[in-house]
């Protein structure tokens, strides 16, 4: 589903090249459910915008759903993650001027989907989220971890073929934290991808894998030595 061969980040500052990630060589099968970890710095967070097709001043190659991003116009990049992509954001992201309803509505909205299943649809994920007391309130009326159902709900709500969650509990009490990956699990178990981002092994344990970032590098399994030795 994922394949990553040689992808560069870096940020240019005159002749000064800094790089955020490097010679990242990546592949995620359809279904599975990959947790990337690694310390503060470390280029976890960059890694999952790139994946999510929200950062593109990357170089190398990417595929995804068998089409080769790094050949895609911006436009066509922008559309393909409309269509497939649902993003947790560690910091929200949602759109200050409508209500959790309206925010909860526009992924369907980018999926051509009618206003009356968009409608159901958004009832019952409120209800699902136990939200729906909430549904026309601002983002700026809610707490930070009911901000962070609100992202969850709307990444989760068009049933994205891959999911992609940057610290998808970090805001949460311990038993709303249990829910959203007992909801993760569910949601993996039926098909979709999932890549989160967490310093939590204990959401990391819900995953099939780990995949381990330090300095921008992908680092072995402890003892395996570097996936950049010698370089």
């Amino acid at each position: 589903m994922i394949r990553l061969a040689n992808l560069d980040r870096y940020y240019q500052n005159g002749p000064t090249r800094t790089y955020v990630l490097r010679r990242i060589e990546l592949e995620i099968r359809q279904g599975e459910f990959v947790t990337i970890m690694g310390p503060s710095g470390a280029g976890k967070s960059t890694l999952l915008s790139i994946l999510g097709l929200l950062d593109n001043a990357w170089t190398g190659q990417y595929w995804l759903h068998d089409q080769a991003v790094h050949d895609l116009p911006l436009r066509k990049r922008v559309e393909l993650n409309k269509r497939t992509i649902g993003f947790v954001f560690q910091k929200y992201h949602l759109l200050d001027d409508l209500t959790v309803y309206e925010n909860l509505e526009i992924p369907l909205s980018y999926r051509d989907v009618k206003p009356k299943e968009r409608a159901a649809i958004v009832a019952e994920t409120l209800d699902r989220f136990q939200m729906v007391g909430k549904k026309d309130l601002y983002p700026s009326q809610l707490s930070g971890g009911q901000q962070q159902l609100v992202g969850v709900a709307r990444a989760v709500i068009a049933n994205p073929k891959l999911l992609l969650a940057d610290e998808p509990t970090g805001n949460l009490h311990s038993a709303q934290g249990e829910e959203i990956m007992e909801l993760f699990t569910r949601l993996n178990r039926q098909g979709v991808t999932i890549v989160q981002v967490t310093h939590s092994e204990k959401n990391a344990s819900y995953g099939h894998r780990t995949i381990r970032l330090r300095d921008g590098w992908i680092v072995a399994p402890e003892g395996a030595g570097l996936s950049h030795a010698g370089s």
